[in-house]
């Protein structure tokens, strides 16, 4: 018996009753499988996946029917539904619902009402399966985005589901803790035999571990298939999904198509060294494009020097001086000791981990966070002397790392004539070119809280370039955007640099930043530790790089994204 049978099942929003969001959508899901879902943003895959559990399905007009263990979901009761069917949102902070570590764990089962010493052993069981003891009496305000992410994790797996939904659950996490994260989501699902039915961007760490691959398009089933034949197929129809596929896949089509395509890092090392057995190749280095340097050309080695060594770079566009800062006055300082430059018209990114001080450094050069020591210079002129208006209207603007939080009206057309007035007379024709370009044309009398996590990411970027900053600030701008609207994001970014706007993005994506900024800085402990041009950067680390460099170190001295050892491969061949 299939543990989900879905028939026929068709949706749309009651919001945008004419447009199917879900299309005569079909598919089994043996027990214990580990399923994959993937697609474009706006593709149907949250809107299937709270389908599969009734308190969560969305309001609006639904035809066909989901079989959950052989009954129809819609008879299956409340409470068998919350026992056996689990869920994990993208949000950690979505979903946490007490102030104690212990007492989120146990609110579950007490809301249930179970037995006082089954819930004590179950809270036991789950905390050590987890790792949590060390943090088990903490206050939930005081935990990492990875830290929270686990907590929502075990105290879903405290009351024991047969199915486990995860929806986007590491967008939010740095690569280390989205990495264990998802490992542990592995094993839930070898050791547990618990079914897990998962949505992600991030293919790398869930693709190879997948018994089937869920491919939607439209709304509807495009493939269904393990993975190596969605790579295939992919491939062969040339899809553009075949952009998400992960790096060992991606670069294997690339070069030769020879032997077995690898889905892992380590297969995909393997198979390079399978390619150089009889002749060691000779191009083993990536000559680093100077173009990508903004306005300063091939001085940018020079400048990500000077940087690095905290030595004054000429008129950067942002300058941080040995700021220190806490949110509270007997707290732990957040930011400590922080300086910072940034060239004019340069792609900056910051990375590191959780909890580091990475978004508050944004904030503060937003002057919403005011250091109790040192300076920040924004455009040449300490921020606390730049007059509200004048700072947010044409100088500096963020995109925050939740787009809702910038959401008050009820369509996004109101919320992009919002920020233009009513009486500018050439509205209409600004909004129509903004929406053209981050693709939300056809969301404009959309609710904002109606469209998936990436449009809603792309609306925001709307929002934001409508003000025309000089100084662009982005706070995980990728987070929940599918691989193809990231090429477009990028487009949009280097053409914004193109006119001479400087931009500042804190992210975990570190594809994204080793293909497209000029600079990287690396944020541990409330300061910058390095900062480099990003192939040196992204070469010399072990864990924040990326599957490019990772499977071809070996071989290649510094090539760090799929181009590079497509390249390389094929200058050797």
């Amino acid at each position: 018996m299939s543990h989900y049978e879905i028939k026929n099942l068709s949706f749309s929003y009651a919001a945008s009753p004419d447009r199917k969001t879900l299309d005569h959508v079909s598919l089994k899901i043996e027990r214990g499988q580990y399923i994959t879902v993937c697609g474009r943003s706006g593709s149907g895959k949250t809107t299937l996946l709270k389908h599969l559990k009734s308190v969560l399905t969305p309001h609006g007009t639904t035809t066909g029917e989901i079989l959950f263990e052989g009954t129809p979901l819609k008879d299956v009761d409340m409470r068998t539904q919350t026992l056996s069917i689990g869920y994990v949102m993208q949000n950690p902070d979505s979903q946490i619902v007490t102030d104690k570590v212990w007492h989120e764990l146990a609110f579950g089962l007490e809301s249930l009402g179970l037995e006082q010493q089954i819930i004590r052993t179950r809270v036991a069981e789950m905390a050590s399966y987890f790792g949590i003891q060390g943090w088990f009496h903490k206050n939930v305000a005081d935990l990492s985005g990875g830290q929270k992410q686990l907590l929502n994790l075990a105290s879903i797996m405290a009351m024991q589901p047969s199915v486990l939904i995860l929806d986007e659950p590491t967008s939010q996490l740095d690569p280390i803790a989205a990495a264990d994260f998802l490992n542990t989501v592995k094993k839930i699902n070898r050791e547990l035999r618990t079914t897990i039915i998962i949505t992600e961007h991030r293919l790398e760490d869930i693709f190879y571990a997948s018994d089937k691959v869920l491919v939607m398009e439209h709304g509807g089933v495009l493939a269904y298939d393990e993975p190596r034949k969605i790579g295939a197929f992919l491939k062969e129809q040339n899809n553009e999904m075949f952009a998400a596929m992960p790096t060992p896949v991606q670069i294997y089509y690339g070069v030769n198509e020879q032997g077995t395509c690898p889905l892992t890092v380590r297969e995909g090392a393997e198979w390079l060294d399978e390619m150089f057995a009889e002749k060691a190749p000779v191009h083993t280095r990536i000559e680093e494009d100077e173009k990508l340097a903004g306005a300063y050309g091939d001085k940018a080695k020079d400048i990500a020097a000077a940087m690095s060594k905290g030595e004054p770079i000429k008129d950067p566009a942002i300058a941080i001086k040995e700021a220190w800062f806490r949110y509270e006055r007997d707290g732990a300082d957040i930011l400590k000791d922080l300086s910072l430059q940034v060239p004019r018209e340069s792609i900056y990114a910051i990375v590191g981990g959780n909890g580091t001080g990475k978004s508050t450094t944004l904030k503060t050069i937003c002057n919403i966070c005011r250091p109790y020591r040192g300076k920040v210079i924004v455009d040449g002129k300490p921020v606390a002397k730049h007059n509200q208006q004048e700072l947010f209207r044409g100088t500096l603007a963020m995109l925050p790392q939740d787009p809702q939080s910038l959401f008050a009206k009820m369509t996004v057309r109101e919320e992009l004539e919002e920020v233009l007035g009513f009486k500018d007379p050439d509205k209409a024709e600004k909004i129509a070119q903004v929406a053209e370009t981050c693709e939300i044309t056809y969301l404009l009398d959309s609710h904002p809280y109606d469209i998936s996590g990436g449009e809603q990411q792309r609306a925001a970027l709307a929002k934001i370039l409508l003000t025309n900053p000089k100084i662009l600030l982005m706070d995980e701008p990728t987070k929940g955007i599918d691989d193809f609207f990231k090429i477009k994001f990028a487009q949009i970014i280097k053409r914004l640099q193109s006119q001479g706007v400087t931009i500042v993005m804190v992210s975990h994506d570190v594809e994204f930043c080793a293909k497209y900024a000029d600079y990287v800085s690396m944020f541990f402990d409330g300061s910058i530790v390095s900062t480099n041009t990003p192939n040196r950067f992204f070469s010399q680390n072990s864990f924040y790089t990326t599957a490019a460099n990772r499977m071809s170190r070996h071989v290649f001295e510094n090539a760090i994204n799929n181009e590079d050892v497509i390249t390389l491969c094929l200058k050797n061949q």
